[in-house]
């Protein structure tokens, strides 16, 4: 298909860091509430919807995609007062449902899908007070970041007073049933959706009173980017944490006995990551990675918090902790090679048990109050649906509480764990998932994902875009990437700042592993990553245009030197650095940013960008300046479309419809350009 891009007005702007000029000729592109950065959506939008339509088996991917998603899913209940709350989705329901339980009588508790019209309202989180009888709920219009707090009598389901406006970033930490804790910024002058906002506040909201009136805990002296307050589940302290960027935080605490005590400190630098796990009287408990790269557990008196007095309660091992609680106990979940690995520990940190999961893949839950009795826990893989199980914290014994009805057939499937070396030796772990029987001639359509940053792991889940895939005999390969959390706090920062490229190389490596295995070739290959995976996407893609027939890049940070410049964006420094550090710095993302690497005269893969318009994360001014800029270099007739959902954010809350419409066409996009022309005669 012959393509007519969009013509894109080329700007004179530039700017000089450290005596180079850097020319921005689309810096018009970041004014989002510009009439004519609207005119320039709305025209790239169309090209590409022209486009997608004549992919013959489009509709075809979106019926079955349709079909897969359609089956019952529920979450683990969670007891408040009570009453037992679980989410539901019926199965094509755009937003789940919350449900109550009591005395084997379910009723609609809240339903997203009635805040709106187009569903694109979500509810994003729902805390209750102490006694079950009062409840905040926070929701988030057209996926934005920026939300609004409703305060309801649980029992009656009654509005009890006015709504709290422009939270961002927050938790909801009730003390007792009288008020609760939340976290914002002041509202940006300029567009909400783009501003810089660099001040995050802890505030104290008391039932009954205005917002107006609402205190500051925290903030108000002091600049920090991220503030967070909880209260320990005994009431009796409130736990602050302040960080700086995604790296990295100081903690306080609190004895709330008397409104006259003040936050004492205990850790005073951003040098390492604590939390307040849990508190027993004045004992205090803190999962910690202070010389424990991997993360240990200390526990510590209240009036002995410095760190000198800290005392292992869990000791650090080979592998990286996560710490959850409930029953009465602590569960220490594992990471060994990306699959999850469980252990339960009494409250004088004995080793009880290992937890004997369904097989290889990822655990979730084991999360309660001290006093339930029983606890659920989730365990799911890239095959294998998530299944909810009951487990009794006092024997040790599961049972399956939930399995899911869908219409996949997991046995058909497998995957299979490799490693492969990196360009610089090391060797970087991998799980490719297919059909069994699957021929490796090099011909198989693959789609290789990463992320690869900010300390996040990714470990086997199953969903139904996935499953799609392998239904159709796609290959699906996801590589842990250093920069991730999968090995600790060395394989994170190995990924960073300086480091940055090691992240690319190791994408590399994995594309050139699967091609020289024969798993798929160039012509049958695909990248794939969002967020920060989005920049691992178009690095690899300006680095190595030779190397897949597709990019997809989602959401991503693609200009390196101004990304700190827009919302919260100056928080992923730990990570990324910025231009304005140093000139060793700035010539490091100037090398590799996305936005200034592309060349004209260079065949790039088939490249489709999709993008939210309400995305206030990673603005989608990122992604607009590269479609523009790869559109004018493109030197093949590899087409360069941008897809930009119009309500939707950074993905948190997306409706299952444009879910479905998005993989809709980023698989018919991909399998087209990677010459299949009929589903059936393929798979």
């Amino acid at each position: 298909m012959k393509l007519k891009y969009p013509e894109t007005r080329k700007g004179k702007v530039s700017e000089k860091y450290f005596g180079t000029e850097v020319k921005d000729p689309y810096r018009w592109l970041e004014d989002d509430r510009s009439k004519e950065t609207e005119a320039w959506v709305g025209s790239q939008n169309e090209v590409t919807f022209d486009y997608l339509n004549q992919i013959p088996f489009r509709d075809e991917i979106k019926e079955r995609l349709t079909q897969l998603s359609d089956y019952d899913k529920y979450s683990a209940p969670t007891r408040h007062g009570d009453c037992n709350y679980f989410y539901k989705n019926d199965g094509l329901q755009n937003q789940y449902v919350l449900y109550r339980e009591k005395n084997g009588s379910q009723e609609v508790f809240l339903d997203p899908n009635k805040f709106s019209e187009d569903g694109t309202t979500s509810l994003s989180q729902v805390s209750f007070s102490k006694n079950g009888k009062r409840v905040a709920y926070a929701i988030s219009e057209g996926g934005s970041d920026w939300q609004k707090v409703i305060l309801m009598d649980a029992v009656t389901k009654e509005i009890m007073e006015d709504t709290l406006i422009d939270v961002k970033f927050s938790g909801i930490s009730w003390f007792k049933n009288e008020g609760f804790y939340y976290s914002s910024y002041d509202k940006p002058e300029g567009s909400e959706l783009s501003a810089k906002t660099d001040q995050h506040k802890l505030y104290y909201h008391k039932l009954g009173t205005s917002q107006k009136e609402d205190k500051i805990v925290f903030g108000d002296t002091v600049k920090r980017r991220f503030v967070a307050g909880s209260v320990t589940e005994d009431q009796k302290y409130l736990v602050v944490s302040a960080a700086n960027s995604t790296s990295g935080n100081e903690l306080y605490i609190k004895d709330l006995g008397s409104p006259e005590n003040k936050l004492i400190t205990i850790v005073d630098n951003f040098e390492n990551d604590h939390d307040v796990i849990d508190s027993d009287g004045q004992m205090i408990f803190i999962v910690t990675n202070l010389k424990a790269p991997n993360k240990k557990v200390i526990k510590t008196s209240f009036a002995n918090l410095q760190q000198d007095h800290w005392q292992d309660f869990i000791p650090e091992t080979d592998h990286v902790l996560s710490l959850t609680k409930g029953g009465g106990y602590f569960f220490a979940e594992y990471m060994k090679d990306a699959f999850s690995m469980v252990m339960q520990y009494d409250r004088k940190g004995r080793l009880l048990r290992e937890i004997e999961l369904p097989g290889l893949g990822s655990s979730s839950g084991f999360r309660g109050k001290k006093d339930d009795q029983l606890l659920y826990y989730s365990f799911t893989n890239y095959t294998t649906p998530g299944t909810i199980f009951e487990f009794d914290p006092d024997q040790g014994a599961s049972k399956v509480y939930k399995v899911p009805k869908v219409g996949f057939i997991s046995d058909d499937y497998e995957s299979k764990q490799v490693f492969y070396s990196s360009k610089d030796g090391t060797e970087i772990p991998m799980i490719i998932t297919y059909k069994k029987g699957t021929v490796w001639n090099g011909q198989n359509p693959t789609i290789l994902y990463g992320y690869g940053g900010f300390n996040v792991s990714l470990m086997p889940s199953f969903n139904v875009v996935t499953a799609t895939w392998l239904e159709m005999g796609g290959v699906y390969a996801v590589a842990n990437l250093r920069g991730g959390g999968e090995y600790g706090k060395k394989w994170h920062d190995a990924g960073t700042k300086l480091k940055k490229q090691n992240v690319f190389d190791d994408f590399i490596a994995a594309a050139e592993y699967l091609i020289n295995n024969k798993y798929t070739s160039r012509d049958y290959l695909a990248i794939k990553g969002g967020s920060n995976g989005g920049l691992l996407v178009a690095a690899t893609m300006t680095q190595r245009p030779d190397l897949v027939k597709v990019a997809l890049p989602d959401k991503g940070v693609l200009d390196m030197l101004r990304y700190h410049t827009f919302t919260a964006g100056a928080g992923w420094s730990y990570d990324y650095g910025t231009a304005e550090d140093n000139k060793e710095m700035f010539n490091y993302l100037y090398d590799y940013s996305p936005v200034h690497n592309l060349k004209k005269g260079v065949a790039y893969p088939a490249t489709l960008i999709t993008a939210g318009d309400h995305d206030d994360r990673v603005v989608p001014a990122h992604s607009f300046k590269f479609a523009a800029q790869l559109q004018e270099n493109q030197s093949s007739d590899s087409p360069v479309l941008i897809r930009i959902e119009t309500n939707v954010g950074h993905g948190a809350g997306t409706p299952v419809s444009k879910t479905i419409d998005q993989y809709a066409d980023i698989f018919s996009f991909t399998l087209y350009h990677m010459g299949i022309t009929n589903l059936n005669k393929w798979n």
